[in-house]
């Protein structure tokens, strides 16, 4: 059975029970400090769940793309771990509990294939249930009729669910099914967990979690606002069972990438190993991480993911770097993506369409990540051999910790490639040194994130503000100012009653004309004013996705709780973000117009005069193309496009064509703001002009690489478009005066001094060359116990590379037959380096370049044995080093 087939029948049959299907919401769609992406099928319900927000359905079934890295080590190695799956799943809402959720279950499972079920045999399958949960293990012996020997009790680690943080969680069922003796050992699921496969989690969600490390012993702070049900199949584990294969790697979705990447590195998948994936030869076990990896940077960057060193982006790098290095480990050295991302997208495009039609720019960004990680493995290849040589003349025999966590940490070189060449060589790595930097660097990390961990519970006060009083009622869409009520205020989250001059502290008002900063839309800025109050309102934030909270700063008199105070945005801010926010979605439609349907927006910031938009291109635009776009955006302006907004279902939203940013997640009813029609439509929640020539003129101020595949174009827009523009006269009216030229005649009239300029530079180096030359044809060497030293001081102004190029000379002019060091100091406003060469006699009788430079300057510089440097030294020390030089050949 195919994986979309299992899907299909999945949603099928809770459908016919009453239940709703809920899209799958991107990967990155995480409304949780907590979370890098959605991790579980039931993160988009999370507010449901705690009772935040009230569910628009009581019953919900989805299948949701899931990512989890914690295990990533363990992809290839077992049946169970994979980096991106899906998670189909059954909710209730304060609806239905445990006697119908186990029931539903077991009948899609059992039932014949003919009937719409799963058709597995009833006799293969195994429960687990909480040690103290005796409802649900009665449920499944008395009701569905499960034998109890194949009933097993488990403790918090294995069936007590949570999402790892603070939040809901609940006792959970697990379904397994025996695979037979040729998997492993006989006993149930608490004895071999490859033998007995996970199929599904059924989670009895009723309580509420505090903050704590690990699967138990965090603290339970409490009941649900009402008892739900959360359940996951995990689709690629059900798939593989159903087709008979041995894995999650070679189900039809997955299967494919790994059979191309076997073609690619010649090896033959399975030769070597048996059905466990835990004793699996490690040629099947890099086969497999390279189809995992493959697919999940597919699914990453069609949600928009795109390669950086930080956050979700360093995840997909870490994961598209994982499978290049485990292809050039199974021998294949060319580019491995273009080989391997068309075989993914055709094997998802079944289930997920629109990865074949981002395909352009998910290719963009991955081979071009592909290109870079390539240099970096060359780059760092040339570091680690210095390294080892090192290592070796130094007469070690091991590298040092710090030499591999430097090539990781600052080079991204991996440490499997460096322990690999490290053992060609005949050297060991230390690394447990390597694992406890590594582990250092993670503790840090945690700690410097701890503020993000403390998940709900920091929101709890916000929590009841909203349980008692309500949304927001938010107004910013349609007034400036409104007479509002105080409802809370909360210092440092805490609430209090009194907020005094100078206070920083956190308002909640029962209504607001205030925007909340989200699409990229900065915060409004304005002021609550009662008769003897006056506070300035710093930022504005969206919690829950339904209350409004204001920061402010009181600069008059004493805000309290009830307190009734006017709330007035500031009316040229407004204007200037509305201005902002429709000129990026005029500057994303003149991107399109010039460079085509692929150059879409992947993120966005605006501010009153200023926006910056990010859209996936691989190569700087231009000028030409830079002025084409500014043209176009300009000439939507003075057309006067009319801007309009309406709410509409998602799916007609989708079906009249409307732009979705990558990434987010929406709702049943989006709203949709159009400009000009359909020649821009996108779905948007900012503030935007009544028409497009509100906006004023359009100046692009920059265009730049924000990573692999992705520019960014800056623009200013309204009065600071002007004021831009005014600047860039002055200083042409500038230049015209100092050239004496008219300004039309300024740009060639630089063009012709640089030229010059560029020409005298030649002619310098030329003269210097020429005097370094005379200088090195006259030198003569003093002998240094039995070594030809030559040290000379270069003119002031001189390069390092001039200096290396004069050693080079001067070191050829010696008598090969006789060992012979060369040392040339260089110095240029205020700062030296040194230059050693060393002749082949010289090197074998022991002299190194790069020794002596590191012994002269304490340890720095860098180069090989025959030639080396080192620079950054005082320009007062620099005339000292050529008797350093001669000190040390002495010693």
């Amino acid at each position: 059975m195919q994986t979309a087939e299992i899907t299909r029948r999945f949603l099928a049959h809770f459908a016919a029970s009453g239940h709703t299907v809920v899209p799958s919401t991107p990967l990155p769609a995480v409304n949780d400090p907590n979370l890098l992406f959605v991790n579980a099928g039931m993160v988009q319900f999370v507010p449901y769940f705690l009772g935040q927000v009230t569910p628009p359905y009581a019953r919900a079934t989805s299948v949701q793309k899931c990512l989890r890295t914690p295990d990533i080590d363990e992809v290839g190695r077992t049946s169970r771990h994979g980096t991106f799956f899906q998670m189909t799943g059954n909710f209730s809402f304060g609806d239905y509990f445990k006697a119908q959720a186990i029931p539903m279950a077991w009948d899609l499972l059992t039932n014949p294939v003919a009937a719409g079920g799963f058709g597995l045999d009833p006799d293969r399958l195994w429960v687990t249930v909480y040690l103290e949960d005796d409802e649900a293990a009665d449920i499944w012996h008395r009701v569905v009729g499960v034998p109890a020997q194949r009933i097993v009790r488990r403790g918090m680690a294995d069936n007590f669910w949570s999402m790892g943080i603070p939040g809901p969680c609940g006792p959970s069922s697990e379904i397994y099914v025996d695979r037979g003796p040729d998997y492993g050992r006989e006993g149930g699921p608490a004895v071999d967990e490859d033998r007995y496969l996970e199929l599904w989690n059924l989670v009895f969600m009723q309580y509420e979690r505090g903050p704590g490390e690990g699967k138990e012993g965090y603290p339970i702070l409490g009941d649900l606002p009402a008892r739900n049900i959360d359940t996951g199949m995990g689709l690629e584990r059900v798939a593989a069972y159903l087709q008979g294969v041995d894995n999650l790697y070679e189900i039809d979705e997955v299967r494919p990438i790994l059979t191309r990447a076997a073609e690619l590195t010649g090896k033959r998948y399975g030769a070597h190993s048996g059905h466990v994936a835990t004793s699996s030869h490690p040629d099947d076990v890099r086969l497999r991480v390279i189809a995992d990896h493959v697919r999940t940077a597919l699914m990453l960057v069609s949600d928009g993911v795109t390669p950086s060193n930080e956050g979700r982006g360093y995840v997909l790098r870490r994961i598209l770097r994982r499978a290049i290095r485990a292809v050039r480990l199974s021998g294949f050295e060319d580019p491995a993506l273009p080989e391997l991302l068309p075989v993914a997208r055709d094997a998802m495009a079944g289930s997920y369409p629109e990865v074949a039609q981002r395909f352009e720019r998910i290719a963009d960004v991955t081979y071009a990540e592909e290109e870079t990680f390539r240099s970096t493995l060359k780059q760092g290849a040339t570091i680690l051999d210095t390294a080892l040589s090192d290592t070796r003349r130094e007469g070690g025999v091991q590298l040092a910790a710090r030499e591999a966590f430097l090539l990781h940490d600052t080079y991204g070189f991996p440490i499997d490639l460096t322990l690999e060449i490290a053992a060609e060589q005949g050297l060991t790595v230390d690394e447990p040194g390597f694992r406890a930097l590594m582990a250092e660097q993670r503790r840090r990390t945690r700690a410097d994130a701890q503020a993000r961990k403390t998940g709900h519970a920091d929101r709890a006060v916000f929590r009841g503000v909203l349980d008692q009083h309500g949304p927001t009622d938010w107004l910013a869409y349609t007034t400036l100012e409104t007479d509002s009520t105080v409802l809370a205020l909360v210092r440092e989250g805490q609430p209090t009653a009194h907020a005094g001059v100078g206070d920083l502290i956190t308002v909640v008002l029962d209504r607001t004309p205030f925007y909340a900063e989200s699409g990229g839309q900065e915060a409004d800025a304005g002021v609550l004013t009662a008769s003897d109050v006056q506070a300035e309102v710093v930022d504005v934030q969206r919690l829950f996705g339904r209350l409004v909270v204001h920061q402010v700063r009181v600069l008059d008199g004493d805000l309290h709780v009830g307190q009734a105070v006017h709330a007035a945005v500031d009316a040229e801010w407004r204007l200037g973000a509305r201005q902002a926010h429709s000129g990026t979605h005029v500057l994303h439609a003149a991107l399109r117009q010039v460079l085509g349907p692929t150059a879409l927006q992947s993120g966005s910031y605006n501010r009153p005069g200023y926006l910056r938009l990010d859209f996936g291109w691989r190569g700087a635009l231009a000028p030409e193309t830079r002025g084409e776009v500014e043209d176009v955006a300009n000439l939507a302006v003075r057309a006067d496009l009319p801007v309009t907004a309406q709410v509409m279902p998602l799916a007609r939203a989708k079906e009249i064509g409307a732009l979705a940013l990558f990434g987010e997640a929406y709702g049943e009813d989006v709203r949709v703001v159009e400009i000009g029609g359909e020649w821009s439509r996108e779905l948007c929640g900012g503030t935007h002009v009544e028409g497009s020539a509100q906006i004023g003129p359009l100046a692009v101020v920059g265009e730049s690489s924000v990573g692999a595949g992705v520019r960014r174009i800056e623009a200013h827009v309204g009065v600071e478009a002007f004021r831009y523009l005014a600047r860039e006269r002055d200083l042409v009216h500038r230049l015209a005066g100092l050239f004496h030229a008219r300004p039309d005649e300024v740009g060639d009239r630089v063009e012709q001094t640089v030229a010059q300029l560029r020409q005298a530079e030649k002619e310098v180096a030329t003269l210097r060359a020429n005097l370094l030359a005379t200088r090195a044809g006259a030198a003569t060497p003093t002998d240094v116990d039995g070594t030809a030293y030559l040290g000379m001081r270069a003119p002031e102004g001189t390069s390092t590379a001039e200096a290396r190029t004069l050693a080079q000379r001067l070191r050829d002019q010696l008598a090969p037959e006789r060992p012979g060091v060369v040392a040339v100091t260089a110095s240029s406003q205020g700062r030296g380096s040194l230059v050693v060469a060393v002749n082949a006699a010289a090197r074998a009788g022991g002299v190194a370049a790069d020794d002596l430079v590191r012994r002269v300057l304490a340890g720095k510089g860098g180069g090989g044995p025959d030639l080396a440097q080192g620079g950054g030294v005082q320009g007062d020390r620099v005339a000292d080093l050529l008797t350093a030089v001669e000190r040390q050949l002495a010693s």
